[in-house]
């Protein structure tokens, strides 16, 4: 039986993902955390096959659990599950340790599919994390690169419009935090005005509108 472990901070996503694996005879969801707390107090638990694990949760994001994750359970096969296309977080969640990385929107087979790769000490990576991560390794990289997991996600939000209190609130840091990591990402980018950074987010396909 290939045991599962869910992290995800919306209980209906969790319920949907649990009918998907329902229906597969040799797995189940035998646990389930809504914040990156509750997971690492579960898999001092019990030992699984696989964590599914989301990579916009309140406080400690999908990525910063997952490099923690990689440093005490190295072997455990983790999959990034997202509603950011593989051009956002890909190939950075590969770089700190995934086994794979899914977009919330696929098919319920390729889930599936992806969690029976990676229990099989394999990786799952769609063609266009493929070509981004050849993207990655090639000269003339965007900038963005030099920000931090953190400040990346920032980036994002704000490009998507939202509010610094509501960044605040879904990052569970204050309002002067936000304002803190905005500045160094624009110091960082050599940008001046969030209108910049929002069309520098869309040229370089950081977002999808």
């Amino acid at each position: 039986m290939i045991k599962i472990l869910i992290a995800d901070d919306h209980a209906i996503v969790r319920e949907g993902l649990k009918q998907i694996l329902a229906e597969e005879p040799d797995m189940k969801v035998t646990g389930e955390a809504g914040n990156a707390d509750e997971l690492f107090e579960l898999l001092k638990k019990d030992i699984w096959n696989a964590v599914v694990l989301d990579i916009n949760m309140p406080g400690k994001s999908g990525l910063e659990a997952l490099k923690d994750l990689k440093k005490i359970y190295p072997d455990l096969p983790v999959l990034i599950l997202s509603m950011y296309g593989e051009e956002q977080y890909g190939v950075r969640a590969l770089k700190a340790g995934a086994s794979g990385y899914l977009k919330k929107a696929s098919a319920p087979n390729e889930f599936v599919s992806a969690i029976r790769t990676i229990v099989k000490g394999k990786k799952y990576i769609s063609p266009t994390l493929a070509e981004n991560l050849a993207d990655n390794i090639t000269p003339g990289n965007h900038h963005s690169n030099k920000l931090s997991d953190r400040e990346y996600e920032i980036l994002c939000k704000i490009a998507l419009s939202k509010s610094t209190e509501d960044i605040a609130n879904d990052l569970c840091i204050s309002v002067h935090t936000v304002y803190s990591y905005r500045n160094r990402i624009l110091e960082k980018l050599n940008l001046k005005t969030n209108v910049e950074l929002t069309q520098y987010a869309i040229q370089n396909k950081l977002i999808e509108l």
